[in-house]
This record gives C-alpha cells, structure tokens and sequence, in this order.
C-alpha cells in the first residue's frame, strides 16, 4: 500500500516557497472573460442578424464553441474565489461564465467545490468517480451496459463528451436537491432555468436553423472541450482512501497558447493543491511540486492521456485496476502498472458472465 498525503500535507510544504500574491484574487481574469464575451455575443448577432452560407455560420459555431469552453474555464476559476472574494460578486460573475453550458453557480460550488475537491476519488462520495466492479453487481442497467462489446462502448463514450457536462450538471442538480437549504432551493432552481430561458428566448427570436448554429453546435463544441480536459483529469488514477492530489489527480500538457486560452487548466494535479490559487501561478506550484515528489507526480501529453482512455476500459477493480469484466481484462491505473506507452493488460475470469450467474 502506497502512503498517502492529503492535500494539506503537501500544501504546507510547498506555500513558503510561493509568494505572497499567489494567495490573492487576480481580477485582471476578467478581461479574459469579457474578451470572450465580445467574440461570443458579435458572433451570435451576425448569425441571427445575417444570412450567412451555412460554411461561415459552422464557422462562428466553432469560435462560439471555443468561447463557450473558454469562459466556463473561468467560471470554474471564479467560483472557487481566485478572481473576486465578495460572495455575490463570485456568483454574479461565476454565473455570468457559465451561462453558455448552463450551470448555476451555487449547485456547481456544491457539487465541484464542497463535494468533489473534498472527496476525490472516493468510491462512494466523489460524484465524478467513476463505478466500481461492485456497483456493477447491484446495477442491472450497468451489467446490460458492460454486455455491449468494448469497441462500441469506448466509441459512444467518446461521442457523449459532446453533451456529457450538460446531462451531468442536470444530474446533479438532481442528486443535490435534497441537500439544499429550502431557503436557497429557490435560488438554485432559478439559476437553472434561467441560462436555458436565454437560450431558448433566443431560439423564438431568430429560429430553429439559426439557433442551432448560434446555440446546439456550440454547446457541442464546448462540452466536448471542456470535457476533452475533464475526462482525463483523473479517470486514469486510482480510487484513494486519502484525497492525495498526486495519486488521485493527473496534469495534462497542451501548447502554451492552449493554455494561455483555457486558463492553465490542464494543471488539475496542482489545482487540488491549492484550489483557492489563481491558475495564473500553477506552472510555479508544478516546479515545486517535481521538487518535492518528482516519483508521485504525474504528467503526460494530453493526446496520449485520451488515447489511453480510448484504450482502457472505465470500471474499477479493487480500486487500483480498471477492468473490461466481458473479457475479463484488468489494467493498472497511473502508480499501480499503467503504462500508456504499453497498454497491456491482465487476464482475469469473464467477471460479467459470474455475475450474471449469481443473480
């Protein structure tokens, strides 16, 4: 068994090597944000003002996409207070963000800040982690779903990025409902309806054809961003009993551009670090964290790490393991024998068919 560290532990050795400005807002991320918005809104109004061929319309749908995918990187960075710090500011502008993929600020604070950044690949109470072998066994809809041939599932699994923030986020707005206050239920459903009442005011206002190259195209693009960095945040790490960033979390590495546009969140290991850090200063918490646990810290090229999850199956075994149970192969996950230069794999009885046995 690996030690592991929470995110405290390595916090406190790393924040006196950081300067102190480090740990306060940067507002200057706005003008990201607002140079975002200026692109989004002139390209949504030159789709609905004119009759473009539909070539420049896709055209303005993958820049609408981008910025989409662009301010809902921001939003994430607002809404853990690195931008602004009074509370309705936060939210304000942290809602403003993520309009275009439709998500409330408050439902996401609770689902991605209270939630998922304190449990981290948790089995049971990290609402991201993926499933287990043993919830497989108590599910007779994911036992139908890992009868479907491996192929197929890793093709449907890429497709549904396209659209999987937006189903996710309505999913948990409802696995979250209960554990709202009544007096903030109000809020939470009203920042819910009213991204998708823009939206859909703006389908009544310029018609289907347009609103699909103004709105659907984009959101596509956007979710499929968005979730291209997601998915590979820490779908290849193991589950952890202890929320220790550098077993449960993984950097990706894009162009420096890339990263300038997006806001360094391929830096997702130093993220979970210092969550209440601007982004702006994670290439430096990476120097110090190489430093501190170059054996512990994991980084690879974002393509090879979506290869690998093309590759590898997404069900956990015993923790450590990723396993396809039709076939009955097990791979390692990152610090327990995965190598995505290698992607071989185990052998182990046909786990789907025994289960289906027993019931």
């Amino acid at each position: 068994m690996k030690q592991f560290h929470s995110f405290g532990w390595y916090a406190a050795r790393i924040a006196p090597y950081l300067p102190e400005e480090a740990f306060r807002p940067v507002p200057s991320r706005l003008f990201g944000g607002l140079a975002y918005m200026l692109v989004l809104v002139s390209s949504i109004v030159t789709i609905s003002l004119f009759d473009l061929h539909w070539l420049w319309n896709g055209l303005l749908s993958v820049v609408i996409g981008f910025c989409f995918a662009g301010l809902g990187f921001l939003g994430h960075e607002i809404l853990h207070g690195t931008v602004v710090k009074r509370a309705w500011l936060r939210d304000l502008l942290g809602g403003i963000a993520f309009l275009p993929l439709c998500t409330g600020p408050k439902l996401w604070r609770k689902w991605h800040n209270a939630t998922h950044h304190v449990h981290t690949q948790h089995e049971e109470l990290d609402p991201d982690a993926w499933p287990t072998i043993k919830r497989l066994a108590q599910s007779r809809f994911l036992r139908w779903v890992y009868r479907i041939p491996f192929p197929i599932r890793a093709a449907f699994s890429f497709l549904s990025l396209a659209g999987m923030f937006t189903v996710h986020s309505l999913h948990m707005l409802l696995h979250f409902w209960k554990d709202f206050e009544k007096g903030n239920r109000r809020a939470v459903f009203w920042q819910f309806v009213l991204p998708w009442s823009v939206w859909i005011g703006l389908l009544l206002m310029i018609g289907v054809e347009k609103w699909l190259f103004a709105f659907v195209l984009p959101l596509l693009i956007g979710n499929t961003i968005v979730m291209g960095y997601i998915s590979t945040n820490h779908r290849l790490n193991p589950l952890v009993p202890v929320n220790d960033p550098l077993a449960n979390s993984l950097t990706v590495i894009v162009p420096k551009w890339v990263d300038i546009l997006h806001f360094n969140f391929s830096h997702h290991t130093e993220h979970h670090l210092f969550p209440a850090m601007s982004s702006k200063y994670y290439p430096l918490v990476k120097q110090y964290i190489k430093q501190l646990r170059p054996d512990r810290y994991y980084e690879m090229p974002m393509t090879k790490a979506l290869i690998a999850l093309w590759k590898t199956p997404r069900l956990y075994h015993e923790q450590t393991e990723l396993i396809e149970p039709r076939e009955g192969y097990v791979y390692g996950t990152l610090g327990y024998g995965l190598n995505i230069d290698d992607l071989s794999h185990k052998v182990k009885e046909n786990v789907i068919g025994k289960m289906v046995k027993e019931k």
